[in-house]
Formats: C-alpha cells, sequence, structure tokens
C-alpha cells in the first residue's frame, strides 16, 4: 500500500500508523499541512472495510482540514486520524489511552478533537495520555449555558447561517419561512441544524441510517421521514448532506433535484470533477470544508479562551466568506470549489 503516490497524497507533510498489540488499536494520522500553525482535526473511528480504504480518508480529511481552518481564518493547520473498528463495538478505555499515547507520540504537531465513532467521552480518556486533545472540557454554549466540549452545536449553527447565505443568493430569499430542506442524516449535527431550520419556519424531509434519529426528528420537529435512496429525488430547494461524505456521485446527481446542495458533511463530492458538472446544471454548491467550519473554530475557542459572543461572530463569519465564494464563482464563471481553494491557498501559504 503506497502513500506517495497514492492519488489522495497532497504533499501531506506527515503520515503515521499506529499499532497496539494489547488493545487491538489499528489507526493511523495524517498532517497536511502547518503553515499556519498546529495540524488540528478529528479522530474518526469507522468500521472501514480495508487498510486502504482508512488511509484513502485520512488522506482526504485531513486535506480539508487545512482548507477548512484556513477559510475560518484560524491559526491552524490540517491533519485527521481514523480508527479503524466499530464504534459500537470495539470501543475500550484501554484503547482510547493507546490513541492518547500515539497523539502524544508526535509532539503537538497534531491536535485530535471529536469526530465520527468518537464523542466527549472518548476525548476525556484520551486527554489523560496526551495535552494535545481538544473537545474534552466544558464552555458556554451557543443560545446560552454550558455544555461539554462536544463541538457539533456550532458546525450546526454554521451550516444553518450557510444555507441562508445560500438561499438569498440562489434563490432570492431573505428568510427561510416555507424553505423545503432534505435533510441526509440527523445525527448530532442533523438535528441540530434541523432545529435551527424549524425555527426559522423551513419544512423538513429527514433520512437517516438510525430509525430512531429520524423518528426523534419526525416527533420533536415534524420532519417527514423518507427512505435512504429518496432523500435524493425530492422536489425541495435544499438538499443538506449532513452524514457520511462521497454522496455526491454520478447515480446521486441522477436524482437530486435541489437547486442547492449545502450541509455539513465532509468530502460531499465523490470526485472533484463533479464540480464542474454542477455549476453546468446551476446547483449552486457551498463547499463542505467552508460551511462545516463552525466545528473547527468552536475547538479553537475551547482551546484558546474567548466568550460565547465572540464564538458565534466568528462562526457567522461562514456566511461572509461563503457570499466571496459565491460572488466569485458567478464572476469569474468557475465552480465554487475552485474560488474556495483558491481563497484558502491564498491564505495558508500554496
Amino acid at each position: 500500500m503506497s502513500v506517495f503516490t497514492h492519488v489522495e497524497f497532497d504533499h501531506h507533510e506527515q503520515v503515521v500508523f499506529g499499532h497496539d498489540k494489547a488493545t487491538g488499536l489499528k489507526a493511523i494520522i495524517a498532517v497536511h499541512n502547518s503553515n499556519l500553525g498546529p495540524a488540528l482535526g478529528g479522530c474518526r473511528m469507522w468500521p472501514y472495510l480495508n487498510d486502504e480504504q482508512a488511509l484513502r480518508d485520512v488522506l482526504r480529511l485531513s486535506r480539508g482540514m487545512t482548507y477548512k481552518s484556513a477559510l475560518a481564518n484560524l491559526p491552524l493547520g490540517g491533519g485527521k486520524a481514523v480508527i479503524i473498528g466499530d464504534p459500537h463495538r470495539d470501543k475500550s478505555e484501554a484503547l482510547f489511552q493507546a490513541m492518547g499515547d500515539f497523539v502524544d507520540s508526535l509532539g503537538g504537531r497534531y491536535i485530535t478533537a471529536a469526530d465520527s465513532g468518537t464523542g466527549v467521552t472518548e476525548m476525556r480518556i484520551m486527554a489523560e495520555r496526551s495535552r494535545h486533545v481538544a473537545g474534552a472540557g466544558t464552555r458556554e454554549a451557543l443560545g446560552g449555558g454550558v455544555r461539554d466540549g462536544n463541538p457539533s452545536p456550532s458546525t450546526a449553527y454554521g451550516t444553518f447561517v450557510g444555507i441562508r447565505v445560500a438561499a438569498k443568493h440562489r434563490l432570492g430569499r431573505d428568510d427561510l419561512t416555507g424553505l423545503r430542506v432534505a435533510i441526509q442524516g440527523v445525527g448530532q449535527v442533523g438535528f441540530s441544524l434541523a432545529q435551527y431550520l424549524k425555527e426559522a419556519g423551513a419544512q423538513l424531509w429527514v433520512c437517516d441510517i438510525h430509525e430512531a434519529n429520524a423518528r426523534k426528528a419526525a416527533e420533536q420537529l415534524g420532519a417527514q421521514v423518507v427512505g435512504q435512496n429518496e432523500i435524493y429525488g425530492l422536489d425541495v430547494d435544499v438538499f443538506a448532506p449532513c452524514a457520511m461524505g462521497g454522496i455526491i456521485n454520478p447515480q446521486t446527481l441522477e436524482a437530486l433535484r435541489a437547486p442547492i446542495i449545502a450541509g455539513a458533511a465532509n468530502n460531499q463530492l465523490a470526485d472533484a470533477g463533479l464540480a464542474e458538472e454542477l455549476r453546468r446544471r446551476g446547483t449552486l454548491y457551498a463547499p463542505d470544508y467552508a460551511i462545516n467550519a463552525g466545528g473547527i473554530i468552536d475547538v479553537w475557542y475551547e482551546r484558546s479562551g474567548g466568550s460565547e459572543a465572540e464564538l458565534r461572530k466568528h462562526v457567522e463569519g461562514i456566511g461572509e466568506t461563503l457570499r466571496e465564494i459565491f460572488v466569485r464563482a458567478d464572476s469569474e464563471g468557475r465552480t465554487t470549489t475552485a474560488v474556495a481553494d483558491r481563497l484558502a491557498e491564498e491564505r495558508f501559504g500554496r
């Protein structure tokens, strides 16, 4: 399995493989770029089919974190960690202690945080073994009160801000009353996003691989539950992917009807070339690493300090960034991803 000739290798600074025989830990940490600061990115636990799939994911995700932090105006580089394992069956305190040791072995070049399959509990275990762990403490929450280090609410709020800007740019709407939104995945981020949209007067359609999540959205928010394949073809204004990546592909594009794609999932495009197809079709795509940056902003404020008001203002800056991307894409006749990439690269010095 080659790294340097891998299709997703993008001049990564460091790719490290970790294994602990006693706990069964098999993990990869990738540091993509540290021009702006230490590489920060979540630790994902997922039952990858093979090592190649895990490597591809960590390379793509770490690159995305570099661009995400740069677009969010944070003094951070991009990195990511993946653990090969089923988060519903393979977790143990010892395994995450070993993961904490693995993170610590990089000496601060990489700072980890929660991601799919991990949460505050796991971050606190890892923090016992390394100080290079974010999201293990408490801070003020957007909207008031105190919550744990989970950055999901900020991710959801930033995505909501982005949808508002996208609706204004593409549909000319000044408010979201009656806006039809299909949300794919209503876990922590997706459900919080649905709450913001519901409060703004939007109509919701949802799906989730976990029936309980979809049922919760139906019961508490009045969302209409649809099937996993049905979600793509709905006659809605916004399709909001909030689950795993790669779901915008040639097959789903055949069914997609929404004029706006704006959601919190990472790596939504299965292939970068699909951005041009979306532009050709007149579909406004909010680059995922621009719209879902609320979580990384939240993690930065937890580590550096700052008030809830300062955090909210920074997250709301996602809207201004997206507005610039949309306007430049229109004026230059380019895809939103090409413009977002160029803007990020200007900031992190590529």
